[in-house]
C-alpha cells in the first residue's frame, strides 16, 4: 500500500501547482465584445488578439503570456479580450462595413484583420482599441508577460494620452 503512496502524493502536489497557476481568461468573439462595449454603462476598451492555427509563436504567447496569472487578471479588469483568427472565414461587422475572408495564396486571410494589423500580416499581433472602438496601437510579435503587461498597462491605464512610449519605456533620449 505505501508503494502507492509516494506517487500519488507528488501527483497530487504537481495537480494543485498546476491549477494553482492556470488562469483562465474569458476570450469573446469580436460581436461579444462589441456589444458589450456599446451595452455597459463603464465600458472597457477592446484587446484583440490576431492569431492563426497554424502559429506558433501564438500559441506559445496564450500559454505564456495570457496564462500568466498578473497578465490574466489585469487584462480582464481593463479590456474585453478578443480571439480573433487572422484566417477565419465569418463576415465581421465594423462601422458601417463588412469585412470579409479573402482566399489568398495557400489559405488566404480575413479583411479585418488586415485591416487592424495596416496590412502586415504578422502573427502574432495584439491590437488595441479604445471605449469607443478606435485603434490605439496594433503591436506585432511574441510578447512575454512583462514586456507585454507594460504596453497593456500603458493603454489601459490611459498613459498613452500624457506620454509617448518612448518617455513611458524609457527609450527616449
Amino acid at each position: 500500500m505505501s508503494f502507492l503512496y509516494k506517487p500519488t502524493l507528488f501527483l497530487f502536489i504537481g495537480l494543485i501547482s498546476f491549477l494553482g497557476n492556470a488562469q483562465d481568461v474569458e476570450w469573446l468573439s469580436w460581436n461579444e465584445a462589441v456589444e458589450r462595449a456599446q451595452s455597459d454603462s463603464n465600458p472597457k476598451k477592446i484587446f484583440i488578439d490576431v492569431y492563426t492555427d497554424w502559429c506558433g509563436w501564438c500559441k506559445k504567447m496564450d500559454k505564456d503570456t495570457f496564462q500568466n496569472p498578473e497578465v490574466a487578471t489585469y487584462m480582464a479588469t481593463n479590456f474585453y479580450m478578443v480571439k480573433m483568427d487572422g484566417e477565419g472565414k465569418e463576415p465581421i461587422e465594423f462601422k458601417g462595413r463588412t469585412y470579409n475572408f479573402v482566399p489568398s495564396g495557400r489559405k488566404g486571410y480575413h479583411e479585418f484583420a488586415a485591416a487592424l494589423m495596416q496590412g502586415r500580416m504578422s502573427y502574432p499581433t495584439t491590437i488595441f482599441l479604445d471605449e469607443k472602438m478606435n485603434m490605439l496601437s496594433p503591436v506585432p510579435g511574441y510578447q512575454k508577460p512583462e514586456p507585454f503587461l507594460n504596453i497593456a498597462r500603458y493603454f489601459g491605464d490611459n498613459i498613452y494620452l500624457e506620454k509617448d512610449w518612448q518617455t513611458y519605456s524609457g527609450q527616449g533620449k
